[in-house]
């Protein structure tokens, strides 16, 4: 069997197919005005640092990394907690771009899987940011284990990136589901334990299994970090078609009838409210939750999500 023949194009992946994103980049360049950039995608801004002779931006609780001389003593002795003076200046923000390729995501209905479209994206993302000069790295996680990048301004370091996701998204084959919780649970000490602060973290999946502490998992994250999240999806898990169709895995394959329409309008109003009450969770931790499908172009449907703070 040859490797064309053992992952086809569009339910897997290959470092080619990842290095065509390249050529899009351009469809994301933010306004690099100095000041702190509202964008999740934006390049050169400004950022939090440590230091004086600054502008002054906020008074937070002192986290490892920060400079003991910028420790706000006032503030530390009235609430007898450690807290630090926040500065701004314009500077680089390190990127970490955590992509799911876990059996959940080895799905698709009409045109890639899951795993594909969030290889696509994990890839466009660093392209972009790698462009705009910042460091990248990046989380890769399955079922089986993870690999982790470490943000460098490194193309070879980018390729290294692309290659572990390709890497994982081939063994999906092979994979045995593992509960989602757990996973998540050790990506995110992981990803602690890789970040301070002031990072900009992409987390790209399908979060169809998420639970209370999923959720305090991402806050934590999200606590001294822009967090933003990409939930992928396949139009088979809104929309059940009116006519008959055959689904099937690589050893069984099975008929599906029609159902009726009442029965499709709850299937899409279950999706569409599971959607709601993840979003409105994730908007009181301030965390944007971006709803990509696995039909249309990666490059058209980010185009589309920031046409309105490009230049």
């Amino acid at each position: 069997m040859s490797k064309d023949t053992a992952f086809p194009k569009d339910i897997f992946t290959s470092l080619s197919e990842l290095m065509a994103m390249e050529k899009y980049n351009r469809l994301f360049g933010m306004q690099k005005e100095k000041r702190r950039v509202k964008t999740v995608l934006g390049g050169p801004h400004a950022s939090k640092m440590r230091g004086r002779g600054l502008d002054f931006e906020e008074v937070r609780h002192y986290v490892n990394g920060d400079d003991i001389r910028t420790i706000d003593w006032k503030v530390t002795a009235r609430t007898k907690k450690t807290h630090t003076r926040v500065f701004s200046e314009e500077k680089e923000k390190p990127a970490l771009i955590i992509v799911d390729q876990s059996i959940s995501m080895f799905f698709g209905s009409k045109k890639r899987t899951k795993s594909v479209a969030a290889a696509e994206i994990a890839a466009l993302i660093a392209f972009r940011i790698q462009k705009e000069g910042d460091r990248v790295g990046g989380i890769v996680f399955s079922d089986q284990g993870t690999d982790i990048i470490f943000p460098k301004r490194d193309r070879r370091n980018l390729l290294r990136l692309l290659e572990k996701i390709v890497q994982r998204n081939h063994e999906l084959k092979d994979l045995k589901e593992t509960p989602f919780q757990e996973i998540l649970k050790e990506v995110t000490k992981q990803t602690r334990n890789l970040v301070t602060h002031d990072f900009t973290i992409f987390l790209i999946s399908d979060f169809n299994r998420h639970d209370p502490q999923v959720i305090r998992s991402l806050s934590l994250l999200a606590g001294h970090n822009d967090l933003v999240l990409v939930k992928v999806y396949d139009p088979l898990e809104r929309e059940i078609p009116s006519q008959k169709i055959i689904v099937g895995d690589q050893e069984t394959q099975i008929s599906v009838t029609g159902t009726s329409k009442q029965i499709r309008e709850k299937f899409t109003e279950g999706f569409d409210q599971k959607f709601r009450d993840f979003e409105t969770q994730l908007k009181r931790h301030q965390i944007p939750l971006i709803l990509i499908d696995t039909v249309r172009g990666m490059e058209d449907q980010l185009k589309e999500l920031f046409k309105n703070k490009t230049r």
